[in-house]
């Protein structure tokens, strides 16, 4: 028997519950054409990128089949009559994955690292800690004032009164 990765795309307006339904009606579609179903991963409710069907959003399952053709034309064939389903997508592949695939190992924003999560103390700086800064007196400014004076340059462009 082949292996094969199925993905369907169920209407948002069902259940959870009515999803885990139309799965179990599929992995029995399978089970009576002699194959199996070695992993089932629902994916949640997820916006679609473009309207289907007057949908936005969809709920997404994955489902991982040892089962021959046969099998898996009846599968779809079930999801061209059933009016839930908005779309599918079947593919032959040599081996299944190890482990969940990559759309529930993507973190959330919840997971992401934050800013304040971070520990910076180990990284150095150029800038001087305050305790380190100085306040320069008016003896050291008066040069560089000078300086800068002596080039003739104008410290007033750019300024509008």
């Amino acid at each position: 028997m082949a292996y094969y990765e199925n993905v369907f795309i169920a209407r948002q307006d069902i259940s959870a519950v009515q999803v885990e339904g139309l799965t179990e009606t599929l992995t029995k579609v399978i089970g009576d054409n002699g194959g199996k179903i070695v992993k089932t991963e629902i994916w949640g409710l997820r916006t679609l990128a473009y309207r289907i069907k007057k949908n936005r959003k969809g709920h997404y399952v994955m489902l991982n089949i040892d089962a021959p053709a046969g099998a898996i034309h009846e599968m779809e064939r079930q999801m061209r009559i059933n009016e839930d389903v908005l779309r599918y997508l079947t593919i032959k592949i040599d081996a299944f994955e190890e482990g969940p695939s990559v759309m529930m190992n993507s973190r959330s924003r919840d997971e992401r690292p934050r800013y304040h999560d971070n520990d910076y103390s180990n990284q150095t700086t150029d800038a001087p800690s305050p305790e380190e800064a100085t306040i320069a007196t008016e003896e050291e400014v008066a040069p560089v004032l000078e300086n800068a004076s002596d080039a003739g340059e104008d410290n007033t462009e750019g300024t509008t009164l």
